[in-house]
């Protein structure tokens, strides 16, 4: 049986213009997994009349002051990548192609590709560690209905998290040590992932769990008290409450209260974008500098690291 692996992410604009952001932002808040909304109708006539007509040119903005860092266009797809290339050297007699839930190149896209080599059984790794119905669940819709079309149906193995991955917790721990290094150690270290609405875990996303599991591992392999870090939660979206406590706040509490050096790392994103190189690394600096702090920096994603490609190739080996 020739067996293929789909390696996926969120996704990107294919450009940093604002109509090119509509066409993003317009297929990533149209999908009812990462809204959930209340009322179906309410959230149509908000999106279409309002936030496609107001947030793409703020989006591209953003998107503009990062394009191009790790290549010739966004830094989320340049590194996904360089990743895809790292594991066809690992998997040099097995198919892999690169999907992504939103933008170009597009899951379904990816999986044709694969349909077209003969492969009989998929094996998908969302690069998600910590599950979500928000990310992990809205992947694998977008497989199954992909893999739908195909004239024979292939086997399937999702991988649905890797929270807990030894060689993950690792590549995390290492990244830290080499970070601080060269820039010594903090007085805090935060641990932020992307927030989701605290609705979304009241109705069952164990995601905030495998944020706090994910947390406490990496604190351990770092041998930190628990005064030593801090978990905490960015990119709020909107006005409902989202679960707690959020970054922004949390850092500049700490520079209020006389914490002078603080450093981010963000176990979540497995490849740097938006939200780690503008989001943390310009905007909260920023706010936490503003609030009296004295030092910050970021500890960059685990992206193309050889640690961390090997322990993709573990976690997908597992299934071969």
């Amino acid at each position: 049986m020739k067996t293929g692996i789909l390696l996926s992410n969120l996704g990107t604009p294919d450009a940093p213009t604002k109509s090119a952001l509509k066409r993003y932002l317009k297929q990533f808040l149209s999908d009812e997994r990462v809204i959930q909304p209340p009322n179906k109708l309410i959230w149509w006539l908000a999106l279409n009349v309002v936030i496609l007509n107001i947030r793409p040119a703020k989006s591209a903005q953003n998107y503009a002051k990062v394009w191009g860092h790790y290549g010739s266009g966004s830094p989320l797809l340049d590194i996904s990548n360089l990743q895809v290339e790292s594991l066809r050297k690992k998997f040099p007699d097995i198919p892999l192609e690169l999907g992504m839930r939103y933008g170009n190149p597009s899951i379904d896209s990816a999986l044709k590709k694969l349909e077209n080599q003969g492969c009989e059984k998929i094996i998908v790794l969302p690069l998600y560690p910590q599950y979500s119905d928000t990310t992990t669940a809205s992947t694998l819709d977008a497989v199954n209905k992909s893999l739908n079309a195909w004239n024979n149906s292939p086997e399937l193995v999702f991988i649905k998290n890797y929270y807990q991955d030894k060689g993950y917790i690792q590549a995390l721990a290492q990244s830290v040590i080499e970070h601080q290094q060269q820039h010594g150690k903090p007085d805090k270290l935060m641990i932020s992932f992307h927030g989701i609405p605290q609705r979304f875990v009241d109705n069952g996303d164990v995601y905030y769990q495998h944020c706090v599991e994910t947390a406490k591992l990496l604190a351990k392999a770092l041998n930190l008290t628990d005064d030593a870090y801090q978990l905490c939660f960015q990119s709020i979206f909107g006005r409902e409450e989202w679960i707690k406590p959020q970054t922004k706040s949390s850092l500049e509490s700490l520079a209020q209260s006389g914490t002078e050096h603080v450093q981010v790392i963000c176990p979540g994103f497995s490849v740097d974008c938006l939200e780690t190189i503008e989001e943390i690394d310009e905007e909260n600096k920023m706010y936490f500098m503003q609030a009296g702090g004295k030092t910050f920096s970021y500890i960059k994603a685990l992206n193309n690291r050889d640690d961390h490609i090997q322990a993709l190739f573990n976690i997908i080996s597992q299934y071969l």
